[in-house]
């Protein structure tokens, strides 16, 4: 037997329930920046997670900054309960995106997590905003 294939491919069921279910927990770059395209932007707020230095030097367009670590009752207190909240980071490497949307979420906010965060949107030619569009350097700062 193959490498690929030592462990069976589940019920195509159970696998339409796990991919369903990953679906509610991420969002893609790509689906993102085409409703930002469109302006299509009712329903959710894009969060960076990181500091306010790297937010200040590249963020992704029309985000706000909570750096997870900040995250608590007062410093939600005005936001949306009825918006998903899509948390991003620096890449699948930082956690920080993770971690906000546990917080998010255990504070009662419907949350999502960018795939791959800033990098992978910058990877895929997604325009960012701030200081720099050149994210070489920029620390995970989380």
């Amino acid at each position: 037997m193959t490498n690929t294939l030592r462990f069976p491919p589940a019920d195509p069921a159970v696998a339409a329930a796990h991919f369903s279910a990953e679906l509610a927990f991420e969002a893609d770059p790509d689906d993102v920046v085409r409703d930002l395209r469109a302006g299509d932007v009712e329903g959710f707020r894009l969060v960076e997670t990181r500091s306010a230095e790297a937010f200040a030097r590249a963020h992704l367009p029309g985000a706000v900054n909570l750096p997870h670590w900040e995250m608590d009752d007062t410093s939600t207190a005005g936001w949306d309960r009825d918006l998903v909240y899509i948390c991003y980071c620096e890449s699948f490497e930082c956690n920080a995106a993770t971690k906000g949307a546990a917080k998010l979420a255990a504070l009662g906010f419907r949350v999502k997590r960018l795939s791959g965060g800033i990098r992978a949107w910058q990877a895929a030619g997604h325009p960012t905003e701030g200081a720099t569009e050149n994210l070489d350097g920029i620390a995970c700062a989380c």
